[in-house]
């Protein structure tokens, strides 16, 4: 298969394995998307989704969150990890988000990656998820298969966003993006991975990686 070729696999194998599309982080607006979102970095959804519930029960909107001391927001979201910095993140965003964007979050990308603690893959989640404008956010997942699928070199980050920007149709990024997430939790995991269960890695999968994983498995 040329390289077109490959990509139309990828999305057709994709549209039919995950034809509705859940959303990972649990939230009800922009704004708790956003503190959701900023508090998966380094850890899972799974436990991002049990956290949320407590601090939104608290604060689920920027005027309710500022009431809380930083202290108070750690103390809650201290098993996500990094709750230092988090704490501050959230708490620092919303008085902004009161003071420039009147208690809205702002749907664009150098508003949203002014402030405190969001970086360019958070922005990108709630441009996408939130707002509906298309984005090709890159976690872990994105960035480990699209190496794998030989479609990017795996230098970085920003370069698998832009190979992937540049490979698949724009109208496709907000779901492709979360369909390659939830195809690499569940056929292609970086740990305990099974080819024979991986479709797409099987049958375009960058030789460099497979000759590995045969090495490997062959032990």
């Amino acid at each position: 298969m040329n390289k077109a070729e490959r990509v139309t696999f990828v999305i057709n194998t994709l549209k039919a394995k995950y034809p509705t599309i859940p959303i990972p982080l649990d939230h009800k607006d922009p704004y708790t998307l956003l503190i959701a979102v900023l508090l998966s970095a380094q850890c899972t959804d799974v436990r991002v989704n049990k956290i949320t519930p407590l601090l939104f029960a608290k604060a689920d909107n920027p005027y309710d969150m500022v009431k809380l001391s930083i202290e108070e927001i750690q103390e809650i979201i201290r098993p996500c990890g990094l709750s230092p910095m988090k704490s501050k993140g959230i708490y620092g965003l919303s008085h902004i988000l009161i003071d420039k964007h009147n208690g809205q979050v702002p749907a664009n990308f150098e508003a949203l990656e002014a402030l405190p603690a969001v970086g360019h893959k958070t922005a990108s989640v709630v441009m996408s998820q939130a707002f509906g404008v298309p984005a090709f956010p890159v976690d872990t997942h994105i960035h480990r298969l699209l190496y794998r699928w030989n479609f990017t070199d795996g230098s970085s980050v920003i370069q698998t966003e832009k190979d992937a920007k540049r490979l698949f149709p724009k109208d496709l990024w907000n779901e492709l993006h979360l369909q390659i997430i939830w195809y690499g939790r569940e056929y292609s995991p970086a740990r305990g991975w099974d080819l024979s269960k991986d479709v797409i890695t099987q049958t375009i999968g960058r030789k460099s990686v497979l000759d590995s994983y045969y090495k490997k498995t062959s032990r």
